[in-house]
């Protein structure tokens, strides 16, 4: 495991998802960064997020990347604004739409633990 990316991850297996925020201008960012994108400050903490986001995009994925993919395969992935305002791509439930409010949930595969959305009046997997 990368690093830089080790709080998101570990927070990922505790069903926490995680961004860091920059505390000189309090930009909040979801790729992990030894700087913040939008000042340059290396004052970066982590933060868990209340999992609450928008969808901004959607696509169907019919033909999975790797093997590893292959069973999950058609898969739902989406782009979405977390509350505290960082943007995630993460798995979502099929049918999720442009605009739609989204809870976090979390799922095992291939000995991982990844983020599925679902649309914020059904309870969340865990």
């Amino acid at each position: 495991m990368n690093a830089l990316a080790a709080p998101f991850v570990e927070g990922l297996a505790r069903h926490e998802l995680r961004y860091q925020r920059c505390t000189g201008c309090g930009h909040a960012q979801t790729l992990a960064r030894y700087a913040c994108a939008a000042c340059g400050s290396t004052r970066l903490e982590w933060k868990a997020a209340a999992g609450m986001a928008t969808v901004h995009a959607v696509t169907v994925v019919a033909r999975a990347p790797s093997d590893e993919f292959r069973a999950l395969a058609p898969y739902t992935l989406v782009l979405v604004t977390l509350d505290e305002g960082p943007r995630l791509m993460a798995h979502a439930a099929p049918g999720v739409r442009i605009g739609e409010r989204v809870s976090a949930g979390f799922f095992a595969h291939a000995g991982h633990v990844l983020v599925r959305f679902t649309p914020e009046a059904e309870p969340a997997p865990d």
